[in-house]
């Protein structure tokens, strides 16, 4: 079986480990099947995307949408390094995950608009809703129509560009869920959370502007009995249908 690649951009450790754990946990992944790369550590325009079963790209502090000069050398380095390896997975629809940021930038790159001047949701929970197309995707075919998924998000796509189809949205965010080709998905929300994790994601990003610092222990109170089982079944339905 080829490895799953799983493309991270976390710069604190201790986020990018729980991160990739989930990732492991939720997509019934062993360690050794897949091949993890910590992109804001290491370059990846020598990794070659036919050799895996598939690409998972995750979230992260850094936006897309920034200025060029606001960003730090390791971003403006692996933003350039995606683009060239989204041109290949565009081409070749190679299947693809991106979450959050992973959405954020492959819709850039698709000819979409990221910006931060609508549809931003405070970190928590939001109730995401399938559109009749995301109702008959193939990995979302029988999940429930509407169900809770973890967010948190200072940038957010615009409209979905050319090429794309809408899969899911919600009251806040319009765009949720996205495919490309038949095998090019990204989601807004995080398949990879449930309630220990976003408490996780919490402390760790308390001082990076998601939410003011003192409002930590509170957004672990509201989050902490929250079920999201759906946004994981997607991401085990993704690693299922493509190991094969």
């Amino acid at each position: 079986m080829k490895p799953f690649l799983i493309l991270q951009l976390r710069s604190l450790d201790g986020a990018a480990d729980s991160e990739f754990e989930a990732f492991l946990k939720y997509g019934r992944l062993k360690a050794s099947d897949v091949h993890q790369v910590r992109m804001e550590k290491e370059s990846i325009a020598d990794l070659d995307p036919e050799k895996y079963a598939g690409i998972i790209v995750g979230g992260g502090p850094s936006n897309v949408s920034d200025p060029v000069k606001d960003k730090p050398d390791f971003q403006q380095r692996f933003e350039k390094e995606l683009d060239v390896l989204y041109q290949t997975i565009f081409e070749q629809d190679i299947p693809y995950l991106g979450v959050c940021y992973g959405l954020g930038s492959v819709v850039k790159y698709a000819g979409g608009r990221v910006s931060k001047e609508r549809y931003s949701e405070e970190v928590g929970y939001t109730t995401v809703q399938l559109t009749e197309q995301g109702k008959q995707d193939p990995l979302l075919t029988g999940l429930p129509g509407a169900f809770k998924a973890f967010c948190g998000h200072k940038e957010a796509c615009q409209y979905v560009p050319a090429g794309g189809e809408l899969l899911a949205g919600s009251e806040a965010c319009p765009v949720q869920m996205v495919r490309f080709g038949k095998n090019i998905y990204a989601t807004q929300f995080h398949v990879e959370l449930d309630a220990d994790g976003i408490a996780g994601r919490i402390r760790y990003y308390k001082h990076h502007g998601y939410f003011e610092p003192e409002e930590a222990d509170a957004l672990i109170a509201k989050t902490k009995d929250v079920i999201a089982e759906v946004p994981q079944e997607i991401l085990r339905r993704f690693v299922a249908h493509y190991r094969k």
